[in-house]
């Protein structure tokens, strides 16, 4: 039986309106009949030695095109309907093309990002259960094809790689080393299409998502709660099919799923993306294009205020940035606004949650930079006591959010003990975070329960962090915690007590990580050491001393 959402649910939400029976196949072969010429992916991408980059466009007729060579890939290696593939390839119309085609053939998308390191990379397709690896073909891209041979000698199942040429339409797609066939030399390829794609509420796609331990777990998606997501983005933000989309987030994550995947092709609107983020290069971009509507985590657009370039270009352009997944510092965003003339919307939830509360453009600037917003009465939140998990009387004062409804994913795959961890007794999903909402229904976040650093609006574990630090030989102890910094907004510090006699530079560290195959972004960006690490009274490591320590260090630093 395919992994999906409850019938009866779906039926309500569907009823309700909130949820619908198309799929991207639907939206793209709509686009590619109605406005095939015009154009759905602006793609910069900065080919080798072009240090001011190279722009692919390509036309909705063009995307439909290479979503069907790609369904007809998937078809010829044999998988199944519900099989898994892994995609790991940068941000531009292939990785678009990419799942609209595993959706054609019925077959559900791993995304990894394509700066995933290699043991997490392992980890994704093993867990998964991938029968095939989709990546890019350039020598360059990561991983190399020498990295999926090796890949694939350590996991049997993944018998099948699957490689773009190119960057959009015109890219040549190959399967096992040889040209792929054409949809149109596989046979009953249509009939094989309309039988086996995937349903609105199925399971179409598995993304990682940090833990408080261990590797990345997986959240299961379906393509109905982006059409939910997208409702609510066109409702408080005003999106009409005239806008122009820029999307400075990857994805294979979930704001750069609806940003780039869903809400484009539901209008018919184009989308700039980028393989990799460059701040001069999207500010050129967005004068260029004339970019309406930006999605950009806060990093990105820090990047951006501090870029020369800004002041440059004319940015007059952009009407909407929507943010979220982290909080958002005020004066940063209000210059934003000062120096664009746009409005700053933010958004409140996590991959597993969705949307749980959201900012719109009738909201006071208070409201819409120094919260998340109003709880989405569809959501069903409620507060719980973060120490004995009771829920609490009414949604107002502090707690620990939870909620239910047409944004939440469908778990966690194949993690029952994570699941029981995420769910609540009474059925909703959890947030890692206490918050407290005011008497006008004004959310904000006061504190983390989990221990995550967050880089750039990437949770990063700190007990992940920790395991692979200790694995270093002249590390005792270690305790990773966040430093502030202007940009990223935390940067991973790592507190070390070193073994006896021994010494440990950052570089010697990230070296060692780099050699486990660690990704980049949970290598330590400071390294303090310590003769002994600071504890409570219950003997744990006294972290909140350490945070503390860690920020007059940085203050201290930037003079």
């Amino acid at each position: 039986m395919p992994i999906a959402a409850d019938p009866e649910v779906a039926a309500a939400y569907v009823a309700a309106g909130w949820w619908g029976n198309d799929t991207p196949t639907d939206l793209i072969r709509r686009n590619a009949d109605e406005r095939p010429d015009d154009v759905a992916y602006i793609t910069w991408h900065r080919p080798t030695g072009d240090q001011r980059g190279s722009i692919d466009r390509t036309t909705w007729a063009g995307y439909d095109q290479l979503s069907d060579q790609m369904a007809a890939a998937l078809l010829a290696a044999g998988l199944q309907r519900g099989d898994r593939a892994a995609v790991i390839l940068p941000d531009g119309a292939a990785v678009h093309a990419a799942f609209t085609g595993a959706d054609k053939a019925g077959v559900v998308v791993m995304g990894i990002g394509h700066r995933a390191g290699p043991a997490e990379i392992a980890h994704l397709a093993e867990k998964s259960g991938a029968r095939a690896i989709v990546t890019g073909a350039a020598p360059q891209q990561r991983p190399t094809a020498e990295a999926v041979a090796e890949l694939q000698r350590r996991l049997p199942a993944l018998a099948h790689h699957i490689a773009i040429d190119g960057v959009g339409q015109h890219g040549a797609i190959f399967l096992n080393g040889e040209p792929a066939p054409a949809p149109e030399s596989v046979t009953g390829f249509a009939e094989a299409v309309d039988r086996r794609r995937l349903g609105a509420s199925e399971l179409c796609l598995l993304n990682s998502t940090s833990g408080t331990t261990g590797l990345p777990k997986c959240v299961m998606q379906t393509h109905n709660r982006w059409f939910y997501f997208h409702r609510k983005a066109v409702e408080y933000g005003g999106l009409e099919p005239d806008e122009v989309f820029c999307a400075a987030v990857p994805a294979p994550f979930g704001f750069g799923l609806w940003s780039a995947h869903y809400t484009p092709a539901i209008l018919g609107a184009p989308t700039v993306v980028m393989a990799d983020f460059d701040a001069a290069a999207l500010i050129r971009l967005i004068e260029a294009e004339r970019v309406t509507v930006l999605c950009a985590v806060t990093t990105q657009f820090i990047m951006m205020l501090n870029s020369p370039a800004f002041d440059r270009h004319d940015l007059s352009s952009l009407r909407l940035m929507f943010t979220g997944g982290e909080a958002i510092p005020y004066q940063r965003a209000a210059e934003f606004e000062a120096r664009t003339g746009c409005t700053v919307l933010n958004f409140y939830g996590s991959n597993e949650t969705g949307m749980l509360s959201g900012t719109r453009l009738s909201d006071p600037r208070s409201a819409r930079l120094r919260t998340g917003g109003r709880c989405e009465p569809e959501m069903d939140c409620a507060l719980y006591d973060p120490d004995d998990g009771q829920r609490l009387a009414g949604l107002r004062g502090r707690g620990r959010p939870a909620c239910r409804g047409p944004a939440t994913a469908l778990g966690y795959y194949d993690d029952p003990e994570a699941n029981a961890e995420l769910m609540t007794d009474d059925g909703r999903m959890l947030m890692g975070d206490i918050v407290e909402i005011d008497d006008d229904g004004y959310l904000r976040v006061a504190g983390r329960t989990s221990d995550f650093i967050i880089r750039g609006g990437k949770n990063i574990s700190a007990p992940s962090v920790e395991d692979e630090v200790m694995t270093h030989p002249a590390v005792a102890m270690v305790a990773a915690v966040a430093a502030p910094d202007p940009v990223f907004g935390e940067r991973v510090a790592a507190y070390v007590e070193l073994v006896p006699g021994a010494s440990l530079s950052l570089d010697e560290l990230r070296e060692h990580l780099a050699e486990r195959g660690v990704s980049r972004e949970w290598w330590p960006e400071h390294l303090f050491t310590v003769d002994a690490l600071p504890r409570s009274s219950g003997g744990k490591v006294a972290k909140g001393q350490l945070k503390t320590d860690a920020a007059d260090r940085v203050s201290a630093a930037l003079g």
